[in-house]
């Protein structure tokens, strides 16, 4: 079925393309658009995240190379930088923001069976925000400091494949907690994050989603013990209490006991001090979950590593939206790609390979079956490769 198609074509194969359509009509994408459709846009920005293209020459340069199999890889003609450039300024960056969320729910659903190996039937959630730097002379829209722009990527990361779930870019000036705000909380799912998400006025809101979250106890908090339960101390939980809240303000934004768990790591001897809302699970499994939101943290480094969000295509607030929406459903895209043809290999090395085959004229299948994969390695030399992706 897929003789004569090049493995870029294949890939793009995966993606529903009529779903993307109505994405481009609802928001005019290809009105008055006579060299470029928004569908071509995606297919070369996609063509740069897979190839690690750097620059608009880049990704020019590239593509000439390989005139005669442009149109076998879904091109309609070479591509000209400058109308790359003007495509980024000027296509609506939700295009490719609700396109990637509509392949993200793809992927989840995907996912939504693998094993966390925490015994939970219950979805996990790591929330937290990268800072992408720019320069502030050529990005005065995204300014943050005196001599600084940035924007902020706002992720919250499903632990089941480790998809994002959601995703809000804001300018670098946005406080993690307001992110708490654009939320809508599934009933029954737990919500991990750090003391920078500590608001209890946001973190009853979410209880009374019928939602849960466990996170850290910032030092100035006031509180009394209510009653404790007996714990083994060998195994580093020094405490598990219910509590009541005493500051003025936090008792009323937050009138219900909390549960605090106090935890002695033994490796590197600090004290953690655990505030959640879930009072059945073991105390060793609400400490299992803080632990899991490290992976957020490896997902941010990995996709900066790995993906083009560092290097920019233009220098509008839309084009860097759109190379970085089309950056995670690049990402995503694999995943899908990785669990539907049932591969073994992690998604570098999935990466790795397409990066140098994408002309090739080969099945999917046989490019990325029976790789050798060295993310093992990899993974000891830098500390960026994702576990089980």
């Amino acid at each position: 079925m897929n003789a004569g198609k090049t493995l870029f074509a294949q890939i793009m194969d995966f993606l529903p393309w009529t779903t993307f359509n109505r994405y481009v009509e609802k928001y005019d994408g290809d009105c008055g658009v006579r060299t470029m459709t928004c569908a071509e846009q995606y297919r070369i920005m996609a063509f740069a995240q897979l190839t690690y293209r750097e620059s608009l020459r880049d990704i020019e340069v590239c593509l000439g190379a390989q005139v005669g199999k442009l149109y076998h890889m879904g091109f309609r003609g070479t591509m000209k930088r400058s109308t790359l450039a003007d495509a980024n300024e000027s296509r609506d960056w939700r295009i490719y923001a609700d396109f990637g969320q509509r392949l993200i729910v793809q992927a989840r659903n995907l996912y939504i069976k693998d094993d966390l190996g925490l015994d939970l039937s219950n979805t996990v959630y790591a929330l937290d925000s990268t800072t992408i730097d720019l320069c502030l002379s050529v990005f005065p829209w995204a300014h943050f400091r005196t001599t600084k722009a940035a924007v902020k990527m706002h992720t919250l990361l499903d632990l089941k494949g480790n998809i994002p779930s959601f995703i809000h870019i804001s300018n670098g000036k946005m406080a993690d907690v307001h992110a708490l705000d654009l939320l809508q909380p599934e009933p029954g799912a737990i919500y991990v994050m750090d003391r920078g998400y500590v608001d209890f006025s946001r973190l009853h809101s979410l209880h009374l989603a019928g939602a849960f979250f466990v996170t850290r106890a910032k030092s100035n908090m006031k509180a009394h013990r209510v009653y404790s339960v007996k714990t083994e101390r060998s195994t580093g939980i020094i405490c598990d209490q219910a509590i009541a809240l005493d500051g003025f303000y936090t008792k009323q934004d937050y009138p219900v006991h909390l549960r605090r768990i106090r935890f002695k790591d033994a490796e590197s001897g600090r004290t953690l001090v655990f505030l959640t809302n879930q009072m059945t699970l073991p105390a060793a499994t609400i400490c299992a979950l803080y632990k899991s939101r490290w992976q957020v943290e490896l997902f941010f480094k990995w996709i900066k590593q790995h993906l083009r969000i560092k290097c920019f295509f233009g220098t509008s607030e839309n084009a860097v939206k759109t190379q970085i929406w089309i950056a995670v459903s690049v990402y995503v895209l694999v995943a899908i790609i990785k669990k539907r043809l049932n591969l073994n290999a992690s998604l570098y090395t999935l990466l790795q390979v397409l990066s140098l085959t994408l002309f090739e004229k080969i099945t999917l299948q046989q490019a990325l079956t029976n790789t050798s994969d060295t993310s093992g390695q990899h993974q000891l030399n830098n500390q960026l490769i994702l576990d089980g992706i």
